[in-house]
């Protein structure tokens, strides 16, 4: 039995870390590390180190690759049997740069989570986790590495209308594939103070503001971070609230939001209060900027 699902990318991240800034061209020494990555998938292991034990709905390749990335996540105890194992497709890689000055570069290769579509979903309608006579009730955790066609679907489906859905988009560069989940009266959105301008279409100075846009959007729930600057959490009919991030020395920006989310759907199903939860997950996205807790 897990505690919640995670729907999304599970992939591995290859990450180059220099302690030097970085600029276009630059060749300096540093560290490179291949780790189990994805937004999906670093949000499970957050939810792993709270104490939650989470499921992966996802898509991995029947490849050498692939097989290393699911013994991993067995070994971090996360529920792999519902994840679809294609026979034709590779298993999903990303890769960044990273310096002092923080994220230069990234490129995702989430291609054959894209092509898999809705199988990844098989669980939530077959009876394994739930059906459309009787829907999945728990947490999900969302990520926007999937196709604005599934994300779509998604929105309007039966299988997801009992669910507390949390979502992620996967970079700035995919924010408006959640705009059909704007609408979705369970869903809350995690977004940076950029994909908030995206999906609301519009460019704002602070959290506040751009929360503000996505719920005069139809968002239920949002909260947008915005780096060291202050963080908002919004809701309907409850209006926004912020929170300020702890200074710390940043040392690493892939995961960073991924450890944000989690630590907030940890906090509140603890019970905490909106503050809290805010605060809670906060700190815990500057202990992981900082270094002070594991990749």
């Amino acid at each position: 039995m897990s505690d919640i699902l995670c729907i999304g990318s599970v992939l591995w991240d290859i990450i180059g870390r220099a302690p030097s800034s970085l600029r276009l061209g630059s060749d300096v020494p540093g560290r490179i590390t291949r780790l189990p990555g994805g937004v999906a998938m670093n949000i499970a292991m957050t939810l792993t180190r709270f104490g939650l034990r989470p499921a992966l709905l996802t898509a991995v390749g029947r490849d050498a690759e692939g097989d290393e990335l699911i013994a991993a996540c067995l070994r971090m105890g996360l529920e792999c049997g519902h994840v679809y194992r294609s026979d034709d497709l590779p298993t999903d890689r990303y890769m960044a740069i990273e310096g002092a000055n923080g994220l230069i570069a990234a490129i995702a290769d989430a291609h054959s989570l894209e092509m898999a579509g809705d199988k990844i979903l098989r669980a939530l309608g077959d009876g394994s986790l739930g059906s459309e006579a009787a829907p999945y009730s728990g947490l999900i955790a969302l990520d926007g590495n999937l196709t604005e066609a599934l994300l779509s679907d998604i929105a309007r489906s039966a299988l997801f209308a009992r669910a507390d859905l949390r979502v992620a988009p996967a970079s700035p560069g995919k924010a408006e594939r959640l705009m059909p989940l704007l609408g979705h009266p369970r869903a809350t959105l995690y977004v940076n103070l950029e994909e908030a301008g995206l999906i609301a279409k519009g460019r704002y100075d602070t959290a506040a503001e751009g929360a503000q846009a996505l719920l005069d959007r139809g968002a239920a729930r949002v909260l947008v971070t915005d780096g060291g600057r202050l963080a908002a959490e919004g809701t309907a009919g409850q209006g926004v609230i912020t929170g300020q991030p702890p200074q710390v020395l940043v040392t690493r920006v892939t995961g960073a939001g991924d450890t944000f989310m989690a630590a907030h759907i940890v906090a509140e199903a603890r019970g905490a209060s909106r503050a809290a939860a805010l605060e809670a997950a906060l700190r815990a996205a500057a202990d992981y900027v900082s270094g002070d807790i594991g990749s």
